[in-house]
């Protein structure tokens, strides 16, 4: 078994993941992967587990955040515009 590395929880189905910055983490649920692993919107700080939208070396969790933030010409679906 292991022992998930937000809750510690030892669980016999726990998984790993490696991030990109070679950094390896044990979970026990995708929630608690979400909590270490994912990033937060610079406006409203909820966890961006979408494409989110990046500007200015930030990242957001929907165009909404990114445009009361001050970037423009953005939008959560290309169909429509800012």
């Amino acid at each position: 078994m292991s022992v998930c590395d937000v809750c510690g929880n030892d669980y016999d189905r726990a998984f790993s993941l490696r991030a990109s910055d070679g950094r390896e983490y044990t979970f026990d649920s995708f929630e608690c992967a979400i909590h270490r692993c994912a990033p937060q919107c610079a406006h409203c700080a909820c966890r961006v587990i979408g494409h989110g939208i990046e500007a200015r070396g930030m990242v957001y969790c929907c165009a909404h955040c990114a445009r009361i933030s001050g970037v423009e010409g953005v939008a959560d679906n290309a169909s429509h515009t800012a």
